[in-house]
């Protein structure tokens, strides 16, 4: 009987030690599985990547809409102001008064465009040209120079304009008893001021001279020299001038008692001198002022368009009233 109840005890110890050890498994297993939860939680954040790596390409989208809306800018602003530029303006010295108050009005509708003027014989002025300076319009006061920039490709084809018109006047200074009455009788005056032949009012005053039969009439006009022109005058002293405007000076001032000049320059200092005689373009041939765009290669797109402008602008109706006004003609 006591063999039969220590079998007993010793199963029933068996069996609980087994029902401890399933127990134990258990609680170790379950870590396990709660490990793997967070795998399956990971998952969400790998769906989440693409949309995380999409959005740079959202954000950059403006930026993209801006460089189109920067490219599709117009040059110029929505009232038609013309952006910042230098252009360079050569002009005959005579149209020098003219044009400072020429640019002085184009810069109240174009206060961006500085407008750089150089001022000086059309001969001179060619000079520069063929030498290479920074120019972008020529105005000369004598066709002669035009033509030659365009023989030498050096202007914008189809762009000339002859666009006025002068005359040359004779002239003295305020109170000098000159006996000079026209141009057959130079040489009564002590000295004369006179533009080379290079100069356009140089050249016209040659030949109004060839045309009197004072002058050969065989010589190209702008070839027959100062000394050639106080010969056949009767040996007059003669002050040999680079452009009109310092032949003016030198009559105005009393330094010369005779010299030719534009009826525009006379017209300008008309306080300080006397027109002995308006000479007929009979005598001088019709004296234009023609003005051609000049090729510049090194112009910005908005020096260009500047150019351009400007050169459209001195053919309109107020710039031409300001011509009248010192004494310019037109030439319609």
């Amino acid at each position: 009987m006591k063999k039969i109840l220590a079998l007993l005890l010793t199963l029933a110890m068996v069996l609980s030690l087994a029902a401890c050890g399933s127990s134990s498994a258990s609680a170790q297993s379950a870590p396990a599985e709660e490990a793997a939860a967070p795998a399956e939680e990971a998952a969400p954040a790998e769906e989440a990547a693409p949309a995380e790596e999409a959005a740079p390409a959202e954000e950059a989208a403006p930026a993209e809409e801006a460089a189109s809306a920067e490219e599709a800018a117009p040059a110029e602003e929505s009232d038609g102001t013309l952006e910042a530029a230098e252009i360079n303006v050569f002009i005959a010295a005579s149209l020098g008064n003219a044009f400072e108050e020429i640019v002085a009005l184009y810069n109240q509708s174009q206060p961006n465009v500085t407008v750089t003027l150089n001022a000086d014989s059309s001969g001179t002025l060619l000079t520069q040209i063929e030498e290479g300076f920074t120019c972008d319009i020529f105005f000369s006061a004598a066709v002669k120079q035009i033509k030659s920039v365009e023989e030498e490709g050096l202007s914008i084809e189809g762009t000339r304009v002859d666009l006025l018109k002068n005359t040359l006047d004779l002239i003295t200074y305020k109170g000098s008893g000159t006996a000079v009455t026209g141009m057959e009788n130079l040489g009564d005056a002590a000295s004369m001021a006179l533009a080379d032949g290079s100069v356009p009012a140089g050249k016209y005053t040659r030949a109004a001279l060839q045309a009197l039969g004072i002058l050969d009439g065989s010589v190209e006009p702008a070839d027959i020299t100062t000394q050639e022109v106080s010969e056949a005058l009767g040996g007059l002293e003669i002050n040999e001038t680079s452009n009109v405007s310092k032949t003016l000076e030198a009559v105005a001032e009393g330094s010369n008692e005779i010299g030719t000049v534009y009826h525009s320059d006379a017209f300008s200092r008309i306080d300080d001198i006397e027109i002995i005689e308006s000479v007929s373009t009979d005598l001088t041939g019709e004296i234009l002022y023609p003005m051609v765009r000049i090729q510049n290669a090194e112009a910005t797109d908005a020096v260009t368009a500047a150019a351009d402008d400007f050169f459209a602008f001195l053919q309109t109706d107020e710039v031409m009233t300001i011509f009248e006004n010192y004494m310019f003609i037109p030439n319609k």
